[in-house]
């Protein structure tokens, strides 16, 4: 049984490397991304890991299915950009990591918060230019400040714990309240009075069709002006080019992006010697109070541990039979 991984990075192979071994897999790693163009490289492989930049609509499947391959091994929780109803036509079997480790992402987005808030990534430049004054990097206590945790799955709840810690007053969104979140102190309100009364909000949702662009032109008037908005869910839960007006407005104070909704053909990759294409992304780069990081919430040691052994687990269950952590349409 031989299993490609397509936009593997050497972070991979080492966390893959390390995991156990299963009898009769072979593991074979590629870092180009998976599209129509590049499916033909996965002849002969019966297992597909992809991951969340991955191209895996119906024409992708398709040339999959013709060249051999069986299973689709998600190696992310979301799966948004499968189409599960092609899968499920052409007998696809996709399965995913449900979770990791939900600290890595929330001690992320804290950490966002953090050099935002005090500006740490003007204050770095400075010094380093021998620039050592303080004007303009004043910022406030998270202490007391309302916190608004949008989507509090397991996610959702780690990040909550970590601001509860600070002293923060905790507002939540989500369809399914949290009984863990409440015990927090957390109050569930309605979206728009949740940006209301927030000074920070956080994304932590999954996307789906309710969810995406949940924040937009007409939801960002709704935020107290200056208030500071975290994204480490996905992309498209922001409509990207409304924020730029409510940066230029004053309207949102400060944003925190580890996700992008058109990252696929940027994030992951040095281009570094390229001009960048995405002119709104160029243009959120040259506010001042914006931090932008290319989806790396993920990228700690523990994370990139369960990820592997969850995978490769997938895939012996299915080898034998039993899959598990299904993702079905």
């Amino acid at each position: 049984m031989r299993a490609l991984f397509f936009s593997s990075q050497s972070y991979d192979q080492d966390s893959f490397s390390a995991a156990p071994v299963v009898d009769g897999l072979e593991l074979h790693f590629l870092p180009t991304r998976l599209n129509e163009d590049t499916a033909i490289l996965a002849a002969g492989h019966e297992v597909v890991c992809a991951f969340i930049n991955d191209d895996l609509s119906a024409p992708v499947l398709e040339r999959l299915a013709a060249a051999g391959t069986r299973l689709i091994a998600l190696r992310s929780a979301g799966y948004n950009h499968v189409d599960l109803a092609a899968a499920k036509r052409l007998g696809l079997t996709v399965v995913r990591v449900p979770a990791y480790s939900p600290h890595a992402v929330a001690e992320h987005a804290v950490a966002l918060i953090l050099a935002l808030n005090r500006r740490l990534h003007r204050a770095y430049n400075r010094t380093r230019e021998g620039d050592f004054s303080l004007h303009g990097l004043t910022g406030f206590d998270l202490h007391g400040k309302t916190v608004g945790v949008v989507g509090t799955g397991q996610i959702g709840l780690a990040f909550a714990r970590i601001m509860a810690g600070f002293g923060c007053q905790l507002l939540a969104y989500d369809p399914c309240p949290n009984p863990e979140v409440l015990a927090l102190g957390a109050r569930y309100l309605a979206l728009d009075q949740l940006l209301r009364q927030s000074n920070i909000i956080s994304l932590h949702c999954p996307l789906t069709p309710q969810t995406r662009h949940l924040i937009n032109i007409q939801s960002l008037g709704d935020l107290q002006p200056g208030a500071m908005l975290i994204n480490t869910g996905r992309g498209a839960l922001v409509d990207t080019p409304a924020l730029i007006e409510a940066l230029k407005s004053g309207q949102l104070g400060y944003l925190g992006l580890d996700v992008y909704e058109e990252e696929a053909q940027i994030f992951f990759e040095d281009r570094s010697d390229q001009p960048l294409q995405d002119d709104v992304l160029a243009r959120l780069l040259t506010f001042p109070n914006v931090i932008v990081t290319a989806h790396q919430a993920f990228l700690t040691r523990e994370a990139l541990a369960a990820i592997a052994g969850t995978t490769l687990d997938n895939i012996a269950r299915w080898m034998v039979g039993e899959p598990q952590n299904l993702v079905e349409g």
